[in-house]
């Protein structure tokens, strides 16, 4: 399409008029269509470490409401941490898809336990696992703890029971676990990558 400059000033003069009466409200209300609001305005942001592997990628999570004060805070929206030292901002693809092993259905929330000899899992309190769990632990401890070996040294072991934990956490964690560990007197101990 040619178009002279008589022509140019024209159709510039004709889109100037029109938006003015829209403006001026001549035009119906759909001439101004609402802009959608960005959808991590009204969100809660958190940061994290992202628990596939032991790189430990940073991550931005986005909730309507806040866990603390609202049990049914949702998270509707990961993404990569930019001012995260290890990722800066770029994630992996399971990384990436974080969101729907959140959502998952087959994801536990609560724990649970199966007594011996049952086909079934019944749901049971925080409360009451830590509980379970420290009391076997404890009673394993007592029954297999080593305080001296043939040779009359102290040593100090707990051979019967191990600890596995999560590499993706820091290193005050990390080392904080492994003292604790230590002090119980077991051996058995790893920061496995992919728990």
């Amino acid at each position: 399409m040619q178009v002279n400059r008589r022509q140019f000033f024209k159709i510039c003069a004709g889109g100037v008029a029109g938006s003015s009466l829209a403006a001026l409200g001549v035009l119906p209300s759909t001439a101004f269509a609402d802009v959608r609001a960005y959808k991590l305005q009204r969100a809660t942001e958190t940061r994290n470490t992202c628990t596939y592997c032991s790189v430990g990628c940073g991550l931005l999570m986005y909730s309507l409401g806040d866990g603390a004060k609202n049990a049914k805070a949702e998270i509707f929206h990961i993404e990569g941490d930019p001012d995260h030292p290890v990722s800066r901002g770029a994630l992996c693809p399971k990384g990436a898809g974080l969101l729907d092993f959140v959502h998952s259905d087959n994801r536990l929330k609560h724990p649970e336990y199966r007594a011996p000899g049952s086909d079934k899992w019944q749901r049971i309190s925080w409360d009451d696992a830590f509980a379970r769990i420290a009391k076997l632990m404890k009673a394993d401890r007592d029954a297999n703890f080593i305080e001296k070996n043939a040779a009359g040294v102290t040593v100090n072991r707990w051979l019967t029971t191990g600890f596995l934990a999560a590499s993706a956490s820091s290193n005050e964690a990390g080392h904080l676990t492994h003292k604790v560990v230590r002090s119980l007197g077991m051996l058995s101990f790893d920061n496995q990558a992919r728990v």
